[in-house]
């Protein structure tokens, strides 16, 4: 039916929960920043992190206006900047390490949703392309994927903060089409938000089908594809949309 599947990946392959809004999670981060010499409270420290976020993006905006809302940032500038404005000197695997360290603090569980690895293992039999297109960090992402197993499945990934471009943007989804030289006739995106994976793909012109898990945002308007699951059945989708 498809040569090419894409896929979203947390609340569509990955099923995780986290907690960025947690007292004890912004006062940890303080407290490794005082020991390199950079001084927080964890309150202040919170703070200054969705203030850099929230000035990374109107940066990102000022410079693609075409991109309008749907801009993401490297958060590892943010993490760095915290350090700077300290006028504290770091590495990159330093930051990259810190990166590592919020993630795990600020996770209360990930896990692969039940029939993952058997669909996956079904595309690569059957000779499909399988493609990543997610709004995530690299530097959280690609250990998840590693832990996970999942990253060899993948001919391409294509991540939001490498791109600074998010979905439901028709930039983001045609930077993977450009990048990876695909025929968008040929590709199907799956994702469980009505929003970002099938409003996003329609104005790409790609088709689509949804999934619904727990974690997925509230429908609030059409659902732009015919192919829906809303029991968050992974195995369904091979008898959809699998040939």
């Amino acid at each position: 039916m498809f040569k090419n599947y894409i896929f979203d990946l947390y609340g569509t392959l990955i099923d995780i929960n986290t907690d960025e809004w947690s007292d004890d999670l912004w006062e940890k981060m303080a407290l490794y920043y005082s020991y390199k010499g950079a001084s927080y409270s964890g309150k202040d420290f919170h703070k200054e992190y969705y203030k850099l976020c929230k000035k990374e993006k109107a940066e990102i905006k000022k410079a693609h206006p075409e991109y309008k809302n749907d801009v993401d940032i490297k958060v590892e500038k943010v993490f760095k900047t915290l350090f700077e404005n300290k006028g504290v000197e770091v590495t990159d695997k330093e930051i990259l390490d810190i990166c590592a360290m919020f993630r795990c603090y600020s996770t209360k569980y990930i896990r692969l949703y039940d029939g993952v690895i058997d669909l996956l293992d079904t595309l690569k039999a059957k000779g499909k392309k399988i493609y990543l297109l997610s709004n995530a960090q690299r530097s959280f992402t690609m250990n998840e994927l590693n832990m996970l197993g999942l990253t060899p499945y993948f001919d391409g990934i294509f991540i939001s903060s490498d791109r600074e471009v998010c979905k439901p943007s028709p930039y983001f989804y045609n930077g993977l089409v450009e990048e990876f030289s695909l025929d968008k006739k040929e590709c199907v995106m799956i994702g469980n938000d009505y929003k970002a994976d099938i409003n996003g793909s329609k104005r790409a012109g790609m088709k689509s089908l949804y999934i619904h898990q727990s974690i997925s945002p509230e429908i609030k308007g059409k659902m732009n594809t015919k192919w829906c699951i809303m029991d968050g059945d992974v195995y369904k989708i091979k008898e959809m949309i699998v040939k």
